[in-house]
């Protein structure tokens, strides 16, 4: 044995050979023994450097067209015995010599399922098995052996071996290379068989394309088990998805915490609208334009996606619907007539899955979500190549421990229609673009500022929602004489403009607003708007991230919030409190800081 160890011995087993010349002069070179494979061996003997055959200590040639040709015990010894006596020992009784290098890559897997027509018999073919084995081999003992994946470490390599040996710290470096190359490669591997055995949308469904038209193919899959949803009808898309599986969250969140059905409308990951099953009043139901929809009475869920999707019409056109409880038939008439681009929900009724797949000509898209699914406690995303990973979000919003810390007008304290309305809109903040401030009333949003930069520009534009919706219930609103024909869009635009005082003033853009109407309503005077808006009353307010200044504090109210809820942390927490006591505002202390990205 100790004859053995004084010439250092090298295995070599390549499919991309760059490089291999060089690196195989520099081991002769420094007096290394070379045993090789194949290809590579006869690569290197023909360049006249001396290699022996990996038969040479297994004592086997390659059998099965090649299919076998390192996997056997002599090798694998060699690379796996340590320093260790026993270790030495039994390598002497089996007489096998230790293996000091390992320079291998894999066969082209990914480029031959890259190519077109390429079938299951051929792909399968270009999977390495005795290179994998080497490679786990050799990275698994790197206390010992060094191992070489990448063609562009060979020069450093050689150069550390002139100057005596491998560092400690450059063997970690090249077996982590090993390990998530082979990762990678297997990755590939059950990637390709995922798409072809289970790409039926059992545990990968392909999608019509990525973001946007051109980022294309894409597709959604799980690694473990089955996909927690199933395609009813339609196809789905890269941002239906990013839609549908948060706004499922949302509701099912905003159910549990309130025990009560919820919906939410989402648009571009940020729900436009989110809501839990207050009943609507004859009022309410005119405004969300639903007056007409037969049997909402008696159906909690329709009233609840009437008030999400009614709040902020404008943001929702489009939407992606999440719905917590089975769908009925109200609900699937009110989704029926609206413009929208899927809906996922845990069950959905016959007539309503009957509805629902004759819209967009059998296209619209129709998800059902698993209620038992549960995500992994960690999750990832990569970006411009780089991974980040975090824990998921499980932080839980409950009305009775979330909202307990009250820092202001402690005599007045919450009500349970505050603490409702505060879950809803806390939750719907989980999950809308930072920074984010949602306001909220009768169990639903009434106004989101999303994704801004600044939050007393979150907090205006909120504000400003709120206002818009609380205009729509002004007489001159409910009143309106819209022209035969003209459709819930444009109703929901011209509204939106007569409400928002943003009607206007002449010219063509006024004419084209005037022509929704039978007769054309008057415009609100400024006056008449602050006095109809100063009845605003029991608003609640609740933002992501702590307010930095009182302006937040002085928006909020001028749309009626009575309730704030907030994280703390800013140096004018103390004056951001006072002030919210000097307006009469109950201020509570929201433990969990809820970006969302």
């Amino acid at each position: 044995m100790a004859d053995q160890r004084k010439q250092k011995t090298a295995i070599l087993s390549v499919y991309q050979k760059d490089g291999l010349l060089d690196l195989a002069k520099g081991l002769v070179a420094e007096g290394v023994r070379l045993l090789a494979s194949g290809g590579t061996a006869r690569m290197i003997r023909d360049a006249g450097f001396p290699v022996e055959d990996v038969s040479a200590i297994t004592g086997a040639p390659e059998i099965l067209g090649g299919r076998v040709k390192t996997l056997a015990y002599q090798v694998y010894g060699g690379i796996l015995a340590r320093d260790a006596a026993s270790d030495i020992r039994d390598l002497e009784e089996q007489k096998i010599g230790m293996v000091d290098y390992v320079v291998c890559n894999l066969y082209p897997f990914k480029e031959t399922i890259a190519q077109h027509g390429i079938t299951v018999e051929q792909a399968v073919e270009e999977i390495d098995i005795g290179g994998v084995t080497l490679l786990r081999a050799a990275a698994k003992n790197h206390a010992r052996v060094t191992v070489l994946v990448d063609p562009s470490t060979y020069h450093d390599f050689l150069q550390e071996l002139k100057s005596g040996d491998v560092s400690e710290k450059s063997r970690q470096l090249y077996a982590l290379k090993a390990f998530e190359h082979t990762a990678d490669y297997d990755g590939a591997i059950s990637g390709y068989f995922r798409g072809k055995y289970a790409g039926n949308g059992q545990q990968q469904v392909a999608l019509r394309y990525g973001i946007n038209p051109h980022q294309k193919p894409a597709s959604a899959y799980v690694k473990d088990g089955e996909l927690p949803f199933k395609v009813l009808c339609g196809a789905p898309g890269y941002v239906n998805l990013l839609d549908a599986l948060n706004a499922w969250q949302l509701v099912k969140e905003l159910h549990s915490a309130l025990d009560l059905p919820a919906a939410a409308s989402f648009k571009h990951v940020s729900p436009a609208g989110a809501a839990v099953a207050v009943p609507l009043d004859e009022t309410e139901r005119k405004v969300c334009m639903v007056d007409d929809i037969a049997g909402i009475e008696s159906s909690p869920l329709a009233q609840a996606y009437a008030r999400a999707r009614g709040a902020d019409r404008m943001s929702a056109f489009g939407d992606f619907i999440a719905l917590s409880s089975e769908v009925d038939e109200p609900t699937a008439k009110i989704i029926s007539r609206e413009v929208s681009d899927g809906v996922i929900a845990p069950s959905y009724s016959q007539v309503a899955l009957d509805i629902l797949s004759k819209k967009k000509g059998g296209k619209y898209l129709v998800l059902q979500m698993s209620t038992t699914y549960t995500p992994p406690a960690r999750e990832s995303r990569s970006v411009y190549g780089v991974h980040l990973e975090q824990t998921r979000n499980d932080a839980l919003i409950t009305p009775n421990e979330s909202f307990n810390a009250v820092m202001t007008c402690k005599e007045k304290g919450l009500t349970e229609d505050a603490k409702r309305d505060l879950s809803v809109a806390t939750i719907a903040l989980k999950y809308t673009q930072s920074n984010s401030v949602c306001f909220a009333a009768r169990g639903q949003v009434v106004g989101l500022g999303a994704g801004q930069q600044s939050r007393i520009h979150c907090t205006r534009l909120a504000g400003s929602k709120a206002d818009n919706f609380h205009m729509r219930f002004h007489p001159r609103s409910l009143e309106i004489q819209w022209k035969k024909g003209t459709k819930r869009p444009d109703k929901a635009n011209a509204l939106d403009m007569l409400c928002s005082g943003s009607v206007p003033k002449n010219g063509i853009e006024l004419s084209d607003w005037e022509k929704n109407f039978e007769v054309v309503p008057k415009i609100f005077e400024e006056k008449e708007r602050e006095e109809w808006l100063a009845g605003m009353k029991g608003v609640v307010c609740s933002s992501d991230a702590f307010f930095p200044f009182i302006d937040n504090v002085f928006r909020a109210s001028q749309s009626g919030c009575e309730y704030i809820a907030a994280p703390t942390g800013s140096q004018n927490d103390g004056v951001v409190m006072e002030t919210a006591e000097k307006l009469g505002i109950v201020f509570c202390e929201q433990y969990v800081r809820l970006f969302h990205h």
